[in-house]
């Protein structure tokens, strides 16, 4: 079975109902194992085949956590190379975090990332948590497509 992390940070839940809404379609349409987290260890990052990572933007720039897991994850020299990225969140006027998640995880962990992230201005609404769902199934049509699932 394949695992899929949806690991997202949020401080005013916009961020978190978007992780939850991806995760739940990922459930709903595939039989692969869907871990939702907070927080993770880097060494834990290689037992998923695909990771998500959920940041909003705060000030042009991603949360200091997401940026010391992946410099942890660097100097510890952790594999990702060729596992399905992707990345979503929040942001109130740029929307700048997702984007250098995916940076990171194509340019430095050689990863297999799904272009563009998703972006929700503020707080998701109905037609937002669609966007979710649909973004949850592309995660899974590419890791199908990748892996043979």
């Amino acid at each position: 079975m394949y695992r899929i992390l949806v690991l997202y940070y949020s401080r005013t839940g916009n961020t978190e109902k978007m992780a939850n809404a991806i995760a739940e379609e990922i459930r709903a349409v595939s039989e692969m194992q869907v871990d939702l987290k907070y927080h993770i260890k880097p060494e834990e990052l290689e037992n998923y085949d695909a990771i998500i990572i959920g940041v909003p933007t705060y000030h042009h720039d991603m949360t200091s956590d997401m940026k010391t897991l992946f410099e942890e994850t660097a100097m510890k020299n952790i594999k990702l190379k060729g596992k399905v990225g992707a990345a979503f969140g929040s942001y109130g006027w740029s929307g700048e975090a997702p984007r250098l998640v995916l940076e990171i995880m194509e340019n430095k962990f050689e990863m297999d990332v799904l272009n563009p992230p998703l972006l929700i201005k503020y707080t998701p609404d109905q037609a937002g948590l669609e966007k979710c769902k649909e973004f949850g199934k592309k995660i899974v049509e590419r890791l199908v497509q990748k892996l043979g699932a």
